[in-house]
């Protein structure tokens, strides 16, 4: 998992800094070291574990109000509604 990055002709050192951080991102290497920072005990790591799948369960279930989704009818092509909407 080795992140290699070379500098391209005349980038500035910003541009390789900004290369190397997006790569660090796209392997989750970020998000790994901000995971391990601090001990977590295995009882906390498997109650945030079952949390975060009830919420996914909670959202799977979810099925929005008015059928289909997307734009009502009643509230023009913005779909954002308003006082002066209805007709």
């Amino acid at each position: 998992m080795a992140i290699r990055v070379k500098a391209r002709g005349g980038e500035s050192v910003e541009g390789l800094m900004r290369r190397f951080k997006k790569l660090c991102e796209k392997e989750g290497l970020t998000k790994d070291i901000r995971r391990k920072e601090f001990y977590e005990k295995p009882s906390e790591r498997a109650r945030r574990d079952a949390r975060r799948s009830q919420v996914r369960k909670i959202k799977g279930d979810f099925v929005p109000m008015g059928g289909k989704g997307g734009k009502d009818k009643d509230r023009g092509p913005g779909g954002m509604g308003g006082f002066g909407d209805r007709n």
